[in-house]
């Protein structure tokens, strides 16, 4: 467990580090709008899979200046490429970015920033679950957690909040119960769920 624990501290150490290369907060808050560290990175629990995830607020929500600091993001050399997709007409009521970040050690991590408008729909829903979820994480649960990222395979693309559900509502304990688990609790699009 101790090279998994350490691997753990290590890309979430490095996650941190690219936080601040990037200027993420610092950038989003140039165009006056409030910043969110949500998912596995802010609940400590970000394992293999080099994601960091932002939810952004705006009152309202205005494409030029969303435009505006992605633009300055992609002024930084290790920004390899971004994707856009506006759901500003769908219930997430937002704008999602995903930006791409070469490190020094040439890993690839995928920077998702969820710009939401105020008053909406999901305003601090996921905040909140993370808080229900470090609420009642134990040793025992963040252990788990973190085996079980450790032993997806790469080309698996699972959600954190799939780990986390199974684990604490589950009592999923192996990568095997785990699989056996999410055949029997399909997931399709946003999981709202929380402990």
């Amino acid at each position: 467990m101790d090279s998994i624990r350490d691997l753990a501290e290590r890309n979430q150490k490095k996650a941190h580090q690219i936080i601040r290369d990037l200027n993420v907060v610092e950038i989003w808050n140039s165009i006056g709008a409030e910043v969110h560290l949500v998912g596995s990175l802010k609940m400590g629990l970000l394992m293999k899979h080099r994601d960091i995830d932002f939810h952004i607020y705006s009152d309202p929500v205005v494409l030029h200046d969303s435009f505006r600091a992605m633009a300055l993001l992609a002024e930084h050399p290790a920004v390899e490429r971004i994707d856009y997709l506006n759901g500003l007409r769908t219930d997430e009521a937002c704008v999602e970015w995903h930006a791409w970040y070469r490190d020094n050690d040439a890993q690839l991590w995928q920077i998702d920033m969820i710009h939401i408008c105020k008053g909406s729909r999901y305003d601090g829903y996921f905040e909140r679950v993370a808080e229900r979820i470090e609420h009642v994480l134990t040793d025992e649960i963040r252990k788990t957690v973190l085996e079980l990222k450790y032993d997806t395979p790469d080309t698996e693309k699972i959600s954190g909040i799939e780990y986390y559900r199974a684990v604490i509502v589950g009592g999923v304990r192996s990568y095997a119960e785990f699989e056996q688990w999410r055949e029997r609790n399909p997931s399709y699009g946003i999981i709202e769920w929380m402990p």
